[in-house]
């Protein structure tokens, strides 16, 4: 298709209506160019803002979890114990026990541990058992606990000590079934399922003054339980005092003081 165009001196010229479709079809061209660009950018700077929201969570995550693992561990000593309440084995009868019972009446040695029939936990739980009369002299009442049911508890109770189970024992067994008290303490491990070996030492007035937690392959010391009660009992009829490192009953304790403790500190 042409175009016929008179200059001034009537001599016409053709323009080919075919570059004015080239030219068309450039501008149609650089529209399309124009417009897989910003496609392209929009959906690079999607991609970019959901992986940022992506990672943020991720990160927001990772730091809670951080800070309540620590945070929690950070304020149980010194401060009041986490209620529990739940379904016990004494004398091979099932019982409610709480934490409340004990307030005003009983220091409280709350230990946790993985599971029943098992290895470590037999040797840690008839050792409690077989020293039950030393803690109950110090008005002392321990209490074992996992998250096993209480039928599980019975059992391994019925079972004598040498087939691995631990045979009639003088204190409490809870059961935490529903892994409130193991969260309540912070001893859940969330990748067994289990608790830890934490160790609780909960005075008359329900605050916790001792705590220690054990991974699992590794089993507690009943002498050193027993010993850090003696400490606890003592500097809180002692309140001027306190004790000194591998402090035992019969041992000198130290004046909370300048004076005090370079007396103390001249007879070394």
């Amino acid at each position: 298709m042409m175009m016929m165009i008179e200059d001034g001196h009537g001599h016409g010229h053709v323009m080919v209506m075919m570059m004015m479709m080239m030219m068309m079809m450039m501008m149609m061209s650089l529209r399309r160019q124009f417009s897989t660009m910003n496609m392209t950018n929009t959906h690079y700077s999607l991609s970019l803002l959901l992986f940022s929201i992506n990672n943020n969570r991720k990160s927001s995550s990772l730091k809670k979890s951080h800070r309540r693992n620590v945070s929690v561990n950070a304020r149980l000593v010194g401060n009041a114990a986490p209620h529990f309440e739940g379904e016990a084995v004494i004398d091979q009868e099932f019982e409610t026990i709480s934490l409340d019972q004990y307030k005003g009446k009983k220091y409280v040695v709350l230990f946790f541990y993985p599971l029943d029939f098992t290895f470590v936990c037999p040797t840690e739980i008839t050792a409690f058992s077989d020293r039950y009369e030393e803690f109950s002299k110090l008005d002392c009442e321990i209490i074992g606990c996992s998250v096993d049911s209480k039928y599980s508890h019975l059992a391994w109770i019925q079972t004598e000590r040498n087939e691995g189970g631990l045979g009639d024992i003088e204190y409490p067994l809870l059961s935490d079934l529903k892994r409130q008290a193991v969260h309540a303490y912070d001893v859940y491990d969330e990748n067994s399922g289990e608790a830890l070996r934490g160790l609780f030492i909960i005075d008359k007035e329900g605050i916790i003054q001792h705590a220690t937690i054990n991974n699992a392959p590794f089993g507690r010391s009943v002498d050193e339980t027993l010993r850090t009660l003696q400490a606890i009992q003592y500097v809180q009829t002692h309140p001027d005092e306190v004790c000194p490192a591998g402090w035992k009953p019969g041992d000198e304790a130290m004046k909370e003081d300048v004076k005090g403790s370079k007396e103390y500190f001249s007879k070394l």
